[in-house]
C-alpha cells in the first residue's frame, strides 16, 4: 500500500530541483511539439511555453509555465515567474487555438506572477485578469493540470478551465503558503502550518469540487519514475478531450462559467 506524503514532505517534494519539468513530460505526453514565441506586443518570456502538437493524433495546444533544474535554468526562466508578456502569449495561442477548433492544454507550475516594477509598468495585472476573462469565454476545450506548485493569480490565470486535474502532490492556491504565512503572521517559515490551514492539497480540493481528478504519481513522488508519471497524465488527457471534443464548442463557455460559479458556494 502506498504511503501518503504528508505536508512537509510535499512542500520539500515541490522545491526539489529533482522534480519533473514540463520539458520532461512534453515528448512523453505528445508528438510534433512546435513551440511558439511571442506576445506581438512586447518580447517573448521564457517562464511560458507554448505551441501547437499532437496528443494520440489530435491537434492540440499546449501552454505551460517552465520549472528548471538548476540555478542557471531557474535564473534564465526568472525562477518560474511569468511576466505579462507570458500571459499575453497565452492568450496569443488560446485565440489560435479556439480560431482553428483545437483544445488547449494547460500546464501550472508557478509560485506566482512576478511582482518587479517593470512587470508591473507593462501591466501584470491586466494580463492575468484579461486571461481570467477571455478564458472564460473561450469557445473550444480547455483543460488545466497542476504538476507541482500553483501559486496565486500567476496560476489562476491559466486556471480557467473545463476540466481540472492536479498532481497527487500539487498545491493549487490563491496565495502561496510562504505569502500566506508572511501576511497573517509576519513570518514566512511557518509556511507548513500556512498550508495545512488554507486545505490546497490535491485531496481537499477534489473534496470542494475545485478539482475533478488527482492524477497518481509513484511513491516518493514523479522524480521516482517519470514516464509513469507521463503516462497517467496522457491516460486522463487523452480520455478528457475525447469527450470534450464531442460537446458543443459554443455551449462550453456557459457551462464553463456554471463550474466556477458553484466553487465557494456552501450552506449552513
Amino acid at each position: 500500500m502506498k504511503q501518503l506524503l504528508n505536508m512537509q514532505q510535499k512542500l520539500d517534494l515541490l522545491k526539489n530541483l529533482g522534480r519533473p519539468v514540463i520539458r520532461d513530460y512534453i515528448p512523453l505526453v505528445f508528438k510534433d511539439f512546435i513551440e511558439f514565441h511571442g506576445d506581438r506586443y512586447y518580447s517573448d518570456d521564457p517562464a511560458i511555453i507554448s505551441g501547437i502538437c499532437l496528443l494520440n493524433g489530435i491537434p492540440v495546444t499546449v501552454i505551460s509555465q517552465v520549472r528548471a533544474k538548476d540555478i542557471e535554468g531557474l535564473q534564465k526562466i526568472n525562477f518560474s515567474m511569468p511576466h505579462p508578456e507570458g500571459y499575453r502569449k497565452t492568450l496569443r495561442l488560446a485565440k489560435q487555438a479556439e480560431k482553428f477548433r483545437r483544445p488547449v492544454v494547460l500546464f501550472i507550475d508557478t509560485p506566482g506572477a512576478y511582482c518587479g516594477v517593470g512587470a508591473e509598468e507593462r501591466g501584470q495585472g491586466e494580463a492575468i485578469a484579461r486571461n481570467l476573462h477571455e478564458f472564460m469565454m473561450l469557445k473550444t476545450p480547455v483543460i488545466s493540470i497542476v504538476l507541482g506548485e500553483g501559486g496565486s493569480g500567476g496560476a489562476l490565470a491559466l486556471g480557467v478551465c473545463d476540466k481540472l486535474a492536479m498532481l497527487e502532490n500539487a498545491l493549487y492556491s490563491v496565495i502561496s503558503p510562504k505569502g500566506f504565512a508572511s501576511i497573517l503572521w509576519k513570518d514566512g517559515s511557518r509556511e507548513r502550518e500556512a498550508a495545512e490551514l488554507m486545505k490546497i492539497t490535491a485531496e481537499d480540493l477534489l473534496n470542494f469540487g475545485v478539482c475533478d481528478k488527482i492524477i497518481e504519481e509513484p511513491e516518493g513522488g514523479a522524480a521516482k519514475d517519470v514516464a509513469l508519471t507521463a503516462k497517467n497524465i496522457s491516460m486522463w488527457l487523452e480520455e478528457t478531450v475525447n469527450n470534450l471534443t464531442k460537446e458543443d464548442y459554443n455551449a462550453l463557455p456557459e457551462k464553463r462559467y456554471q463550474k466556477f460559479r458553484k466553487i465557494g458556494v456552501f450552506t449552513e
